[in-house]
C-alpha cells in the first residue's frame, strides 16, 4: 500500500511538474501570443491606416467616376431621346411621305392606265386616218387620172364646139335661108314645127287631106304661145284645125288622138248648135285675141291651118 502512495506521489510530483512546466510554458506562450497580437494589432493598425488612407483616395476616385459616369449616362439619355425625337420627326416624315407616295402611286397608275386607253384609242384612230388616208390617195389618183381624161374630153369638147358653133352659123345662115324660101312656099317656122295655110276652102276633111298631101295636118294646138303665134301670123282668118269630137259627142280629140287639155273656146262654144262636131279657129264673131275657137259643121267651108312638125 506504501508502495502505491509512493507510487501516487510521484506519479503526482511529476504530474505537477509537468503541470509548472505546462503553465510556464502557457505563460511564455501567451506572452508571445501577446506579443505577436500587439505586433499583429500595430500591423493592422497601420494596414488600417494605410487602407483608411487608401479607401479615402479611392473614395474620392469613385465619387469622381460615379459622377462622370452620370454625366456621361444623362449625355447619352439626352442623346437618346435627341435620337428618339428625330427619328420618330423622320417617321412621321416617312409615313406621310409614304402616304404621298401611295396616294402619288394610285394616280400615277390611273393616269398610266388612262395613257394606255388613249394610246390605244390614238392607235385605232392613227390606223382609220392611215386606212382613210390610202383610200383618199387612191381617190385623189383616180380623180387626177379622171381630171386629165376631162381635160382631154374638155379640149375635144372644145373643139366640138369650136365646130359646132361654126356649124350652127353656118345652119342658121342655110335655115334663114329655108325659111325665106319656106315663106315663098307659104310655109312659116315656130317651135320646131312649120304652118302654113291652105288656099282653097273645104271641109273638115277635105281641108285635113289638103295638109297631109304637103306631108303635114291639121294644127294641133297646145299651148297660149302657139295660140297667139297663129292668130297674130294668120291674122284671125277663120280656119279648120285637127280637133274633133266626131266619135263621141262632147268628147273633143286632136288628129293624132291625144284628148284636149288646153282649150281656147269662145265663151259659148262648142255649143253643138245644127250638129256641129268640128273645131276651127278664127271665129269670126270673137272679139278676143286668144279665145277665138268654136264648133261648126264639118261640112262648112273653110281654109285649113296645116302643121308639119319635126
Amino acid at each position: 500500500m506504501s508502495q502505491g502512495i509512493s507510487e501516487d506521489v510521484i506519479y503526482c510530483n511529476i504530474n505537477r511538474r509537468e503541470q509548472v512546466k505546462g503553465v510556464k510554458h502557457m505563460y511564455e506562450n501567451a506572452d508571445r501570443v501577446k506579443g505577436l497580437e500587439v505586433k499583429r494589432e500595430i500591423e493592422n493598425t497601420r494596414i488600417k491606416k494605410d487602407l483608411q488612407t487608401q479607401n479615402a483616395g479611392g473614395d474620392a476616385l469613385w465619387n469622381r467616376f460615379y459622377r462622370l459616369a452620370a454625366v456621361c449616362l444623362g449625355l447619352l439619355c439626352v442623346l437618346l431621346l435627341t435620337a428618339i425625337t428625330v427619328l420618330w420627326i423622320k417617321f412621321n416624315n416617312l409615313t406621310i411621305g409614304k402616304k404621298q407616295l401611295q396616294t402619288n402611286y394610285t394616280n400615277l397608275t390611273i393616269e398610266r392606265d388612262q395613257l394606255q386607253t388613249s394610246n390605244t384609242n390614238l392607235t385605232i384612230e392613227r390606223d382609220q386616218l392611215q386606212t382613210s388616208n390610202t383610200n383618199l390617195t387612191i381617190e385623189r389618183d383616180q380623180l387626177q387620172t379622171s381630171y386629165t381624161n376631162l381635160t382631154v374630153e374638155r379640149d375635144q369638147l372644145q373643139t366640138s364646139v369650136t365646130n359646132l358653133t361654126a356649124e350652127k352659123k353656118q345652119l342658121q345662115i342655110e335655115r334663114e335661108e329655108v325659111l325665106r324660101g319656106l315663106l315663098v312656099l307659104g310655109w312659116h317656122y315656130f317651135n320646131s314645127s312649120l304652118y302654113s295655110i291652105t288656099t282653097v276652102k273645104n271641109s273638115w276633111s277635105g281641108s285635113r287631106q289638103a295638109c297631109q298631101s304637103k306631108g303635114a295636118d291639121l294644127v294641133i294646138i297646145n299651148s297660149r304661145k302657139e295660140q297667139d303665134y297663129i292668130n297674130k301670123t294668120f291674122l284671125r282668118t277663120e280656119a279648120w284645125i285637127g280637133l274633133t269630137d266626131i266619135q263621141t259627142e262632147g268628147v273633143w280629140k286632136w288628129v293624132d288622138g291625144s284628148a284636149l287639155t288646153t282649150e281656147f273656146w269662145w265663151p259659148g262654144e262648142p255649143n253643138d248648135y245644127g250638129n256641129e262636131d268640128c273645131a276651127l279657129t278664127g271665129f269670126k264673131y270673137s272679139t278676143s285675141d286668144t279665145l277665138t275657137w268654136a264648133d261648126a259643121p264639118c261640112g262648112h267651108i273653110a281654109v285649113g291651118l296645116c302643121e308639119r312638125k319635126f
